[in-house]
């Protein structure tokens, strides 16, 4: 097997000797460089190129780890971060592997569980745990929700007149009713009656609530550039 070399990123001393004995146990196993903030895992990763990062969320600052895992991973693509960290939270874990990551332990894993992590990750094997497997179905769940949304909202789009697409235009815009009125050179009952049946098309209570739809939906570019 060819040998492995790995960096480690850990503030604390006791997290980053331990590390340091369970790669020494095994002689596949080289230690290429210790870090213990965020900023020197970036930069002695871009010196000493190892195939593996051992990296600790939590350093100089809360989310320090995550932060230099995305520039790591712009700087060294094929270098395989793992993730290291004391608590379990879904939020944080789930942020990490966004900058990615291939995995993360807790950092009190026994030897076994963090030898394994680092082969499995040097040969792209690297399982997609409990947690990122309950993640992924949520994030696609979000993303077939906004799709729906975004379904229907062209489809109402579909049925305005040019009118009525003028004025939807001039609201994400950020302009009032007696505004619009004034840019279309029409009377305030005909912008009344117009943004009445935006309301009654789009199903909302108020133009805030359409609007803000239409920016979420990132709408906004289209509808601004439609004639």
């Amino acid at each position: 097997m060819e040998t492995i070399h790995i960096l480690i990123a850990d503030d604390m001393e006791a997290h980053r000797r331990r590390l340091e004995r369970i790669i020494a146990s095994e002689k596949d196993l080289v230690l290429t460089a210790s870090a213990k903030s965020g900023y020197e895992a970036v930069a002695l990763a871009a010196v000493k190129k190892p195939n593996i990062v051992l990296l600790d969320i939590e350093m100089e600052s809360q989310m320090a780890g995550i932060k230099a895992a995305a520039e790591i991973h712009k700087i060294l693509p094929d270098t395989k971060i793992i993730m290291l960290t004391i608590h379990q939270d879904n939020n944080v874990v789930f942020a990490a592997f966004q900058t990615g990551i291939v995995d993360y332990l807790i950092k009190s894993a026994p030897k076994e569980e963090i030898l394994e992590a680092i082969y499995s990750a040097a040969n792209n094997q690297s399982p997609i745990r409990p947690i990122i497997a309950e993640k992924i179905r949520e994030e696609f769940a979000r993303i077939k929700k906004s799709e729906d949304h975004l379904t229907g909202f062209f489809k109402v789009i579909a049925t305005l007149t040019p009118s009525e697409l003028e004025v939807l235009k001039l609201l994400c815009k950020g302009l009032k009713r007696k505004e619009i009125a004034e840019e279309r050179s029409v009377e305030m009952e005909t912008v009344k009656k117009q943004i009445s049946s935006l309301l009654k098309k789009f199903d909302r209570r108020n133009t805030k609530e359409i609007v803000e739809v239409v920016n979420e939906l990132k709408l906004f570019d289209m509808i601004r550039d439609i004639s």
